[in-house]
């Protein structure tokens, strides 16, 4: 079992999210995807401006993954205001959870994404929600297998090239 530290990330730490977000997208998605959407992408989304802007977000929340004080993992939840979908004060959305591949299945994600379920409980939310690609399978397979369900569908804008992500959710017991 790796030994693996969380912990909050501060507008200190925006070059490592810059840093671990557009490396995991490239080793991720690339693959998958037109070099120069995935340029477009990683421009808009990884802007040092807009994480900055994120990371001052009070309804936002960034929590990296460290082993021996290296960044390989990292979460983004959004509460109310903050989300990219639904805006329902009773729900977390998880925005991100990006693990380097070496890392995968080594309960890295798992790891950031109880956290955001403990988030969620301490504050009495209803359910957590996240948007996945359609095309991710891993991703799919991880969140059926930890109880989501497709509650719908949206577009997620990957450069210039319009992608489907499914909307999955987890209903709390609180």
């Amino acid at each position: 079992m790796l030994n693996i530290q969380l912990i909050k990330a501060t507008p200190g730490d925006l070059e490592k999210i810059r840093k671990i977000g557009i490396e995991t997208i490239i080793e991720t998605f690339a693959m998958s995807n037109d070099d120069k959407n995935t340029e477009k992408y990683l421009n808009e989304s990884f802007d040092p401006e807009k994480i900055l802007k994120e990371l001052n977000d009070p309804d936002s929340e960034f929590y990296l993954a460290l082993l021996d004080k290296k960044v390989i993992g990292y979460l983004k939840i959004n509460f109310g205001k903050a989300q990219t979908d639904v805006n329902d004060p009773n729900s977390l959305e998880i925005e991100r959870i990006y693990v380097y591949k070496e890392f995968q299945g080594k309960d890295i994600g798992k790891i950031l994404f109880d956290k955001a379920f403990e988030i969620a409980s301490a504050n009495n939310l209803k359910y957590i929600w996240l948007g996945v690609w359609e095309n991710n399978h891993r991703a799919l397979s991880f969140y059926k297998k930890h109880g989501f369900v497709e509650f719908d569908k949206h577009v997620f804008r990957y450069g210039n090239d319009d992608q489907t992500d499914l909307l999955m959710k987890f209903e709390l017991t609180n």
